[in-house]
């Protein structure tokens, strides 16, 4: 009789845990799969803008850009950047999140919590800046390059790195870099953040 009391007291210690547990629902997880939704969305609008662009308004096309490489890589190296990292990278990083918080049950506060905004701003930010900007520079680049019989300038590496890729303040390069430095300051921050968290007792 006691063994049997003690058993079912047992089973409602642990349920009593598993629901507390269950409790503890962190935000920082949801927070980047809605990041990862917007960025989606945003990769979708941009293919749209080039495909649509090469089926009518776009001289010269994308296409020929991408096929023509030299300065045109610029564009493709921009492109599958924002889908790796901008898409795919946001949403692994909820993984991250989930696991600290509704996993281990420890919920992001204090200098942890600013940390993860950090990193959620600044990761976002910083991708989106980088990679947009080396798609644009990319195609007015390589296309400058192409022919005039397709639309092009005919311009040799010198006149586009001259006129294109230094033809704004600071030059492309510069703020690419710039937008580089800030995604890699998000990532350290939530690096940091989830090492605070791993380090810390579950509630």
């Amino acid at each position: 009789m006691y063994i049997c009391k003690h058993n079912v007291l047992s089973i409602r210690v642990v349920m009593i845990d598993v629901m507390a547990r269950e409790v503890v629902k962190g935000k920082w997880a949801t927070r980047f799969i809605v990041a990862a939704y917007v960025q989606g969305a945003l990769a979708v609008g941009n293919t749209l803008f080039w495909v649509i662009g090469q089926l009518g308004f776009m001289k010269p096309e994308f296409s020929r850009v991408i096929a023509f490489g030299s300065a045109g890589t610029w564009f493709t190296v921009g492109y599958l950047s924002y889908l790796i990292v901008g898409v795919i990278g946001v949403a692994v990083t909820a993984l991250f999140y989930h696991y600290i918080e509704n996993v281990l049950g420890k919920p992001y506060k204090g200098l942890a919590n600013g940390l993860a905004w950090l990193h959620l701003i600044l990761m976002n930010v910083g991708v989106i800046g980088a990679t947009w900007l080396m798609m644009v520079s990319g195609y007015l680049a390589g296309a400058a390059m192409l022919p005039p019989e397709v639309g092009g300038r005919g311009w040799n590496a010198g006149q586009v790195h001259t006129n294109i890729f230094y033809g704004i303040p600071l030059g492309y390069p510069t703020w690419i870099a710039l937008f580089i430095f800030l995604l890699a300051i998000g990532v350290a921050c939530g690096g940091l953040g989830y090492i605070l968290m791993w380090r810390q007792r579950a509630e």
